[in-house]
């Protein structure tokens, strides 16, 4: 197994040696878990487009539903267009729809295949002044188009009602009337500002974050739309990093309606649950973990917890160091992990968000990779490894 240099914090080249790669079994056939489980999939670049990157968006389609089929394979449901997908950050409503379309597709030639897709209002212009009718219309547009995709609906969260709603009335009119339209359910996402400082206060209006830093009020007026909304709403993923928030929102859903756990810090214990209750699960983190991941709900389904837990034990510290802050970053250290475990050719991303993190955190997450027998070919990866070392003047 090939020796490697590795960067610390203090500025000292340690020796490192990966581990033995783990032969995490693929399902022979559609899994039959006892929780939903949804992947949040990362889109490849095309570093051959004659892009100017920061401007402009260039997709590799092969590798991108390559992966995808990687997903389907390990037995998730792909949640596509999604924040993982770089969706705000290099990927527009244009690109996300020729994706979803894609996606689609691909679907419908993969027994068992799932995919619900993000829909937003994020064609609207950054600096437009809305109103709570122009961000319903928008998000009548994009809804309609994944509909005509032949596609169901993850109906995201609206920087641009964020910023124009003034009272939780118009996010209770905004969802209603979006909802009231819709074909079959959704599932809602409530993304916090972790992840998306615009995001800010959402649920709440005017005053925002400042008046409800611990989003007690946030959760009330969600469930509240939620229960408005129930017989079209299929779940909520909450994205906030807390589970005991998570949970108090769970506890106020009606019966029927999903929570899809959205917390990368927390996911193994909300999914695996107690006497209160459980989670089902969306997430970013399943990109990057997906083997190990379905081997974990496998082990669940089957009645042991002790093996679903042993499992997903190391890949809690991974995904903390991925998702750290600033989260919204997490990204490059999913596409990071795909490159390095043979998915895509090339470490590039749209926007040029490659360069979102460090040598130091990437390095840090190779080893927390490892560490979870995550790296499917440890000689390619360490190979890989070598080479960003190299190109970024880290050479022990």
């Amino acid at each position: 197994m090939t020796t490697l240099k590795l960067p610390s914090a203090s500025g000292a080249m340690a020796s490192f040696t990966p581990r033995a790669a783990v032969a995490w079994p693929v399902p022979a056939r559609a899994a039959r878990w006892n929780r939903v489980a949804f992947a949040a999939a990362h889109v490849v670049a095309d570093p051959r487009a004659p892009i100017d990157p920061w401007l402009d968006t260039a997709i590799d389609w092969d590798a991108t539903l390559a992966f995808r089929r990687h997903l389907w394979s390990h037995g998730f449901g792909v949640a596509e267009a999604m924040d993982t997908a770089q969706r705000g950050m290099g990927l527009d409503w244009p690109t996300s729809l020729e994706l979803i379309r894609r996606s689609v597709s691909e679907a419908s030639g993969v027994p068992g295949a799932v995919v619900f897709s993000g829909a937003g209002t994020d064609h609207l212009p950054s600096n437009a002044r809305c109103t709570p009718d122009d961000v319903v219309a928008a998000y009548e547009e994009q809804c309609g188009a994944i509909e005509a995709a032949g596609g169901r609906i993850i109906l995201m969260a609206s920087r641009a009602l964020a910023a124009c709603a003034r009272s939780p009335d118009d996010y209770a009119f905004v969802y209603g009337r979006v909802l009231s339209q819709v074909r079959a359910p959704v599932i809602l996402h409530w993304l916090g500002e972790m992840f998306d400082p615009a995001l800010a206060g959402y649920w709440v209006g005017a005053g925002g974050l400042a008046s409800d830093p611990e989003h007690a009020r946030a959760t009330e007026v969600c469930a509240a739309v939620i229960n408005a909304n129930a017989a079209k709403v299929d779940g909520v993923k909450v994205s906030l990093l807390d589970a005991a928030k998570e949970v108090a929102l769970r506890n106020r859903l009606p019966q029927g309606v999903r929570m899809y756990t959205g917390d990368d810090f927390n996911f193994a214990e909300l999914i695996g649950g107690d006497a209160t209750g459980h989670s089902d699960a969306l997430l970013g983190i399943f990109d990057a973990i997906a083997p190990a991941a379905s081997a974990a709900l496998t082990a669940l389904a089957a009645g042991d917890r002790a093996r679903f837990d042993a499992i997903l034990a190391p890949t809690v510290p991974l995904s903390r160091h991925v998702f750290a802050a600033p989260t919204r970053f997490y990204k490059t250290g999913v596409v990071f992990l795909a490159w390095l475990n043979g998915h895509q050719s090339h470490f590039t991303m749209v926007g040029g968000q490659q360069s979102a993190r460090s040598v130091l955190h990437l390095c840090e997450l190779f080893r927390l990779a490892d560490a979870a027998g995550l790296l499917r070919d440890p000689e390619l990866a360490a190979s890989r490894m070598q080479a960003f070392l190299r190109v970024n003047g880290v050479d022990g």
